[in-house]
């Protein structure tokens, strides 16, 4: 049933409709090298066989994940023979957010030579895992998750096409809408799950069934999650994550994290969030905590799913017990806040760089070298006018920073007391 012309293929209007940039490119045989992005299951891959038929090049398709080196050089090379030929090749690499810097680098001569015509497919953001240099070589098209109504009719269609089920199948309307609804704008996963039901209601046996809801839920196995990744829900969900963490509800935070985990959305996004919390919410209550949501974040990238869960899962209840203190987002905030309003002092003389152009040498004032002092600090000005941003807050490790912080104050006031007065 995969579509073979642009006339069969379901959803992307928006990119394949007459007149638009891509349509054009397909029909005047002006193609260039293209990376599609967006959800599984909105014809990506179809669409690279449909330009391949059209443009009558020979498709040749690599998985960025299974993939070595030696096969993609190996495609190249043959790209380079067809050249010679007078023949197009067109390369689609699946997953290519997955090729390391040095496998997308190894595409810029064929890209540029027009020896090959790529055409990657990646359900990641491309501005994310892509290199500069390949991003300005393609035509970036996004993909969006295919609305229902496409979809049922399509489902539809695939139970009455003789390359479907020819109208052998007897099946609810409200199966239809099931197997619609849970497959969350994919059409592979509709049909996958249209083809699982049909197999389980013992279609091709004399005692055979029609599909019923009961029949789809249990293909699907799950209740389907209405949850689109791209809009209101998504963003939602992943701020009640946020602020369940932030509110120190380990159990609600989880609860959200296996929405979204469930759901499709990137593990790197959410390890993402979690160290931007850390910073933002936790801070120097528990430094400790930064550390570990970095250490989740790599983890998570290297192992992927389904393991990553299990790195977030203990990320996030650390941060949700962990203490809870602003004062380092509320002191930088405070800073840039002083800076965009164009309070801005000049930098003090004896802090220059020596090299500066502005260093005065006949300063007689200079740089008082805090490890020269006792208890390895002295009192010095390091602006020009004297300034507070920080305000420690009494959580957890930062009680002693503010015991610390008061210590430094008291020592130095003295000393700098006298020097005030000496200088009157």
């Amino acid at each position: 049933m995969r579509p073979t012309t642009l006339a069969d293929m379901v959803g992307q209007e928006h990119i394949i409709s007459a007149g638009k940039p891509l349509r054009r490119m397909i029909e005047t045989d002006r193609i260039v090298s293209l990376v599609f992005f967006g959800p599984p299951g909105t014809g990506k891959s179809t669409l690279a066989h449909i330009i391949a038929e059209s443009t009558k090049s020979e498709y040749i398709r690599i998985n960025a994940v299974l993939s070595n080196v030696a096969e993609l050089r190996a495609s190249l090379r043959h790209g380079e023979e067809n050249a010679r030929r007078g023949k197009k090749t067109i390369l689609f690499i699946d997953e290519i957010h997955r090729f390391n810097k040095s496998q997308q680098d190894a595409l810029l001569p064929a890209i540029e030579a027009g020896t090959v015509i790529l055409i990657g497919s990646t359900t990641q953001n491309p501005y994310f895992y892509l290199t500069n240099a390949l991003l300005s070589r393609v035509m970036l098209f996004p993909f969006k998750a295919i609305e229902d109504e496409a979809i049922e009719r399509f489902v539809r269609s695939a139970l009455a096409d003789t390359r479907g089920f020819s109208g052998t199948v007897t099946i609810t309307d409200s199966a239809v809408k099931l197997i619609v609804s849970s497959a969350l704008g994919d059409i592979r996963k509709a049909l996958t799950y249209l083809e699982f039901a049909v197999l389980a209601s013992g279609m091709n046996d004399e005692a055979a069934e029609a599909v019923t809801d009961d029949i789809v839920r249990e293909v699907v196995q799950q209740k389907a999650l209405r949850y689109d990744r791209d809009g209101d829900e998504h963003y939602d969900t992943a701020s009640a994550f946020i602020k369940s963490v932030r509110g120190s509800d380990p159990d609600a935070a989880l609860y959200y994290l296996a929405v979204m985990l469930e759901s499709g959305d990137d593990p790197r996004f959410i390890a993402r969030r979690l160290s931007i919390l850390a910073a933002e919410d936790i801070g120097l209550a528990d430094p400790s905590a930064l550390s570990v949501a970095a250490s989740a974040f790599t983890i998570v990238e290297l192992i992927g799913m389904p393991e990553a869960a299990l790195v977030l899962s203990e990320c996030t209840i650390y941060l949700a017990l962990a203490p809870k203190s602003n004062s380092a987002t509320i002191a930088v905030g405070k800073a840039m806040a002083d800076v965009k309003a164009g309070n801005v002092s000049p930098v003090p003389n004896y802090l220059r760089d020596s090299h500066s152009s502005v260093f005065d040498r006949k300063d007689p004032e200079g740089y008082r070298y805090p490890h020269n002092f006792p208890h390895h600090i002295v009192a010095q000005a390091y602006t020009t006018d004297a300034k507070k941003y920080y305000e420690p807050q009494d959580m957890g490790f930062e009680k002693e920073l503010k015991k610390r912080h008061e210590w430094i104050i008291r020592h130095i006031a003295p000393e700098k007391k006298g020097a005030d007065a000496g200088g009157g």
